[in-house]
């Protein structure tokens, strides 16, 4: 029987899990958005949260905790600076495990792991980067124009 023996082992030891997962949570705190076998991802799910939580607390000791999981200070930065204020108003539920299908090569169940909101976040950075491309096109119309009538 197994019980008081939560959590998921991953089919690794102790050092292996732990390095895949904080490997995970720290993509998926630069990346906002992860895919992943579904039993990693319910796995990684409330580390992500924990670390959201440590941000929004903003205090040394909490970037000092979430500096000591992470892997890369830009995602402590990252962390901090704009996902933390982002979720002040939320109490919990920071993120969600969407389950996309299985995997071509050995047919794993795979999920998306990621931050809610992020959606928005990242359909706002593709409208900017369609008009900028859009504004980018028109200027060379007209400077293709204005060429034309030179000559």
């Amino acid at each position: 029987m197994r019980h008081n023996r939560a959590g998921f082992k991953l089919k690794r030891d102790i050092g292996a899990r732990r390095a895949l997962l904080r490997g995970l949570v720290t993509s998926a705190i630069l990346e906002e958005r992860i895919v992943t076998t579904v039993p990693k991802a319910k796995a990684a799910k409330p580390l992500v949260e924990k670390m959201i939580t440590l941000a929004k607390r903003d205090t040394l000791h909490s970037r000092r905790q979430a500096a000591a999981f992470l892997l890369t200070p830009a995602a402590v930065q990252k962390l901090f600076d704009k996902i933390g204020p982002r979720f002040t108003q939320r109490s919990g539920g920071y993120t969600r495990v969407v389950r996309v299908g299985v995997r071509k090569g050995d047919g794993a169940e795979t999920a998306m792991l990621e931050l809610v909101g992020s959606e928005l976040v990242r359909r706002a950075a593709d409208r900017a980067k369609r008009r900028e491309e859009r504004l980018k096109q028109l200027q060379q119309g007209q400077d293709a124009d204005g060429q034309q009538d030179s000559n």
